[in-house]
């Protein structure tokens, strides 16, 4: 006897459709699985043995095939479990269902029978509803990711015997619901706030404006100066999630499995900080299955890299295509998958080996060459890729020692609000646009236009510098930002000033 049961699975961040086929026949006892499965799935025969049997059910003898079609995909994980164990009883006619026609099954099973939780259910759950599918069976701790989405009735069960009752209508079942607006609309407590760093005001104006325009950002000072702190305050005065960005966001870590259990959405912006000790796989993403990266966990969020020269050049050489382009792609011989990268980029460095360089109290002790050779260990593309440059120097006793509150990271996320809000209206008859730093060079050159005076500042700056025709478009990026700030349509030449002005290493370190 034969039975067809659906499953699914994830391709990068998308999902789709698996036929799980089971064919019983009168033959000598055994299981073969076949349609490229990895152990994971191949030695999902075990589980599945026990579970039916510690279920109180009877496994059929005879010759059991079960193919997971497409046949020419490679199937990985623990989430064919269920849908194997239901086609075995459904092909042994232990289930007798209408429902099997458009209900997917994902789960793993434990040898007694329970579901364990399983990755990448919200893609999922967003593939049937393209695909006009009604229900979704999952294990109950993953339930509440898929029920964000809408359309789909998604079942949370805790046993391979909820799903049998489910499927034979023994008993009723209620599908989980999760309101999107009470789980999207919590008000989320940040522990720390800019407020609490003392002075710094330039670099907490440079913080705002690559806020506001979402640009790349690098601090560089000496051991000390606050960098890291002012880094893990970024996400704090950032805008808050939009659903659609949350719903992606939650897919790609639904998918690495890094989303916490019985969490339904990723309603805050991701802020990751790998150490300098990381792969490029690591960070980028791969695998022979490939996996998304650091850069793709940060994905409408913030990368903070600590201590820039240390991570090894092949890693930072790699960031060059998701910086450029918002996303990742990772080839391999027989598939090649693409990841979502759009994330802000908050680095910081020393100045010199010692860290001192820039120091107005402390003496440096090296040389011109080892301050060279350092500043070398980050190429001239990548920095070019980077919009801000500014130098962090160390606070003084007086602010230190001040009782006076700084500006709040609320105020500060209102300013750069509204300046979204602007950009949002002007890119909104360009869909892959949604803030100044993703313009490419036709859009720069569209909303970024130069009275006389802006035109001249920027063209000295350009001949004295020497900056490459990467880094004109950053100043412009910028500059069109720090505009729209002020509410000013026209860029003006104290704009042009102020973006130059955070090409820190442009004007003194790189050149040094």
């Amino acid at each position: 006897m034969i039975s067809k049961i659906y499953s699914a699975a994830t391709y990068g961040i998308n999902a789709y459709l698996v036929e799980v086929e089971t064919n019983s026949e009168k033959q000598l006892s055994s299981i073969t699985i076949v349609g490229l499965p990895d152990n994971a799935v191949k030695e999902s025969k075990e589980r599945v043995m026990a579970a039916i049997k510690n279920s109180g059910y009877q496994f059929p003898k005879g010759k059991i095939t079960v193919n997971l079609a497409p046949a020419d995909i490679k199937k990985e994980g623990s989430a064919f479990d269920l849908p194997i164990a239901i086609g075995i009883l459904a092909a042994a006619a232990d289930i007798e269902s209408s429902l099997l026609e458009d209900t997917v099954i994902l789960g793993e099973l434990a040898l007694d029978g329970t579901l364990r939780p399983v990755r990448g259910v919200l893609p999922i759950a967003v593939e049937m509803r393209n695909k006009k599918m009604k229900r979704l069976i999952v294990p109950l701790d993953s339930a509440r990711e898929a029920s964000m989405v809408q359309d789909v009735d998604v079942f949370g069960l805790q046993t391979l015997q909820d799903a049998v009752d489910l499927l034979n209508s023994n008993r009723e079942f209620e599908p989980i619901v999760t309101p999107q607006e009470e789980i999207f609309g919590e008000n989320f407590q940040h522990y720390v706030d800019l407020s609490d760093v003392k002075g710094q005001e330039n670099v907490k104006r440079a913080l705002e404006v690559a806020a506001a325009g979402g640009h790349n950002i690098l601090m560089i000072g000496s051991p000390g100066s606050g960098k890291s702190m002012l880094a893990k305050r970024i996400p704090t005065i950032l805008p808050p999630l939009e659903f659609d960005e949350a719903l992606e966001t939650t897919k790609i870590h639904s998918v690495a499995g890094i989303l916490p259990r019985n969490k339904a959405l990723v309603t805050e912006r991701p802020f990751r900080s790998p150490h300098h000790t990381i792969s490029d796989a690591a960070l980028i993403g791969g695998g022979s299955f490939p996996r998304p990266g650091e850069v793709s966990f940060s994905h409408n969020g913030v990368l903070f890299l600590d201590e820039l020269p240390e991570f090894k050049k092949n890693v930072l050489e790699v960031m060059r295509q998701p910086l450029e382009d918002g996303r990742v792609t990772i080839s391999r011989s027989k598939l090649s998958l693409e990841f979502p990268a759009n994330f802000m980029l908050v680095a910081a460095m020393n100045p010199c080996q010692c860290g001192f360089y820039t120091d107005p109290f402390k003496q440096c002790t090296c040389n011109s060459q080892m301050i060279q050779k350092y500043m070398s260990r980050i190429s001239g593309p990548l920095l070019d890729r980077i919009d801000i440059h500014i130098e962090v120097l160390p606070v003084k006793y007086k602010e230190l020692s001040s009782n006076a509150d700084g500006e709040s990271s609320a105020s500060v996320r209102a300013r750069v609000q509204r300046a979204r809000d602007i950009q949002s209206e002007r890119f909104r008859a360009y869909p892959y646009i949604h803030k100044n730093a993703d313009m490419r060079s036709a859009e720069v050159r569209k909303f970024c236009k130069l009275d006389t005076a802006g035109a001249e500042q920027l063209k000295m700056a350009m001949t004295k510098l020497g900056l490459s025709a990467r880094a004109y478009d950053r100043i412009l990026k910028v500059a069109r930002t720090i505009a729209d700030m002020e509410n000013s349509e026209a860029i003006q030449a104290h704009h042009i000033s102020e973006a130059i002005q955070y090409r820190s290493l442009d004007r003194q370190l790189w050149n040094h």
